[in-house]
């Protein structure tokens, strides 16, 4: 799967007080978009994996999006 970042993405995730926490800035929120869109056209298991290493700010917590049923 494919996926398409807008350039200048920002994105950060957190766990904080057991809720999780996605920041982003314009062009994050428009790229987590795109692979939302993308993922929801896939097939069931398909899924994103984000971490800091790949997409995320540092020190971000790592995030897995997976399409179901």
């Amino acid at each position: 799967m494919k996926t398409e970042w807008v350039v200048g993405f920002e994105i950060k995730t957190a766990y904080e007080n057991g809720e999780i926490v996605i920041s982003a800035n314009r062009e994050g929120m428009l790229s987590l978009a795109k692979h939302l869109m993308t993922l929801a056209d896939g097939a069931p298991g398909d899924h994103i994996h984000y971490d800091e290493h790949n997409a995320l700010e540092d020190g971000s917590a790592d995030l897995i999006i997976e399409r179901v049923q």
